[in-house]
């Protein structure tokens, strides 16, 4: 039916429109030229350009520029937008002509088109209220999509470090209840040092902490906006008060101590401060997928991997083999890792390819950046309450391997030296017994003493094992005696075997 579609036209011709539809002209060629994705930029991005309108309304209200009837629709209407009734109306694909024209166009037209419906005026019909003559006045792209860019990253910042702050935490607690759970370490996968399962998760806890620090530290160039430097920093068409005035305004609707770049130029051309808070979010990823990891190796098997920890079980983890359980929610953190250090690496190339007075590749920086934000928030919050809050340990299996580890003998450098503990490690590995069953066998030391030795509390605390004159049964001056006569095993308190567990 005719009354379904409106005409619009610009300088470069007409174009039919829904007549309901709250963009106009621009952001139809625009749907028109960029059916890419068929995604639009996140509504963070809504949020922040929005508040830029606000912003710009009220000072080119002050400043005399634009009128009190128009300056309040333009307010109102872009209030509305702020707080998320439009959203159906920004149908711009993410992947669109360079600087955020498009996006910018789209905002702009829906903000006039709810402005002159609220002066009584039709859809379509700018008289009153003109999308680039009111709604723009005193901005360009290439100011305004910076900002709002800016502003959209500080909107999503606060989330993403509780989020982290609340994995940190979980990790932190169970390094406290896990604080007594003995386990074998290992480097480069093979048998280390014994240490605690508490002492691993307190690792954890501070890496991720450390993680969060990096994001944050970012924050402070995002504060520095350049709203006010119109198309090339000059500020060409706004007053001299209009730049800090529009920062003052966007303080007070944000919250946020905003402040005005000490360089126009410089804030358009550059964007390496989206660089800088993107490769904050990749060495997080690289960190979240490095203990993502090792979950899944801790809880590998049951029965044929290390076994050590016992991850809850979200959903069964096969269609064909019954009982069996994945660690789904590891598995996710890994994936959502991965498509950050992605983002990441596209940010990087589009910082790089800005040319002169402005970089062109602003939406996909926005994209991709405010994705990355939004992906971490939402795997942290899920990997720690789905996951991490109902890990266990598997006291038994850890204490077993701990047991087994051939890292033990380093607990006996400074008794008999590195190379005769490598005899006990040969001798270990050749019978397939334990190491302090070994040790006893020679008469390095007694039973025990052997306990004592190779005690949790000795093994995963600072401090060195010490001989003393006639501690140990084989302490002569003259070094140890390597006893393997069976008879003077008789004379022991144990027998060959005793040290060794179940395989």
């Amino acid at each position: 039916m005719a009354n379904d579609f409106r005409i619009e036209s610009d300088s470069l011709g007409e174009r039919e429109l829904p007549a309901e539809a709250y963009y106009g002209i621009q952001t139809q060629r625009a749907r028109e030229n960029f059916p890419i994705s068929g995604l639009t930029l996140p509504e963070a991005m809504i949020r922040a350009i929005a508040a830029v309108k606000i912003a710009a309304a009220r000072v080119n209200c002050q400043l005399g520029e634009l009128d009190e009837q128009r300056a309040e629709a333009i307010i109102r209407a872009a209030s509305e937008v702020r707080d998320g009734l439009f959203n159906d109306s920004f149908v711009v694909d993410a992947f669109q002509a360079g600087a955020g024209t498009s996006f910018h166009m789209n905002a702009n037209e829906v903000i006039a088109n709810r402005a002159n419906e609220l002066l009584g005026a039709k859809k379509g019909d700018y008289s009153r209220v003109h999308p680039n003559d009111h709604v723009n006045m005193g901005q360009s792209t290439n100011d305004v999509f910076p900002t709002a860019m800016r502003l959209a990253a500080l909107d999503l910042l606060p989330d993403l470090l509780a989020a982290f702050d609340e994995l940190a935490a979980a990790l932190d607690e169970k390094a406290k209840a896990f604080e007594n759970v003995i386990k074998s370490g290992r480097t480069h996968l093979q048998d280390a040092v014994p240490i605690t399962l508490g002492q691993e998760f307190g690792g954890y806890a501070q890496a991720v902490f450390q993680a969060r620090r990096r994001i944050a530290r970012t924050e402070e160039a995002l504060l520095e906006l350049g709203i006010g430097g119109s198309a090339a920093g000059t500020g060409l068409n706004t007053l001299p008060e209009y730049r800090e005035r529009v920062v003052q305004q966007l303080a007070q609707l944000t919250g946020l101590p905003l402040l005005s770049s000490g360089n126009l130029f410089e804030a358009m051309q550059s964007l390496a401060p989206f660089a800088d808070t993107s490769a904050a979010l990749r060495n997080a990823a690289l960190e979240l997928s490095r203990i993502a990891n090792d979950f899944r190796l801790l809880a590998s098997g049951p029965r044929t991997g290390f076994d050590e920890l016992k991850l809850p079980a979200v959903q069964p983890g096969s269609s064909i083999m019954p009982g069996k359980i994945n660690p789904s929610m590891a598995e996710m953190l890994n994936q959502v890792c991965f498509q950050v250090l992605g983002k990441d690496a596209t940010i990087a190339f589009a910082t790089q390819a800005g040319q002169l007075e402005l970089n062109v590749m602003m939406p996909v920086v926005a994209f991709n950046l405010l994705g990355g934000m939004l992906l971490l928030t939402n795997a942290l919050v899920a990997f720690t309450l789905r996951c991490v809050r109902g890990v266990e340990a598997n006291v038994e299996a850890a204490h077993t391997h701990a047991m087994r580890s051939l890292g033990l003998a380093t607990a006996l450098n400074p008794l008999i030296g590195y190379r005769a503990a490598a005899e006990v490690v040969k001798q270990a590995v050749r019978e397939g017994r334990a190491i302090p069953d070994v040790v006893v066998e020679r008469r390095l030391m007694n039973p025990e003493e052997a306990r004592r030795a190779f005690s949790p509390e000795t093994l995963t605390r600072p401090g060195r094992l010490e001989a003393k004159p006639g501690e140990f049964a084989a302490s002569e001056p003259t070094g140890y005696e390597w006893v393997r006569d069976p008879e003077l095993l008789k004379e022991c308190d144990t027998q060959p075997g005793e040290w060794d567990l179940p395989p």
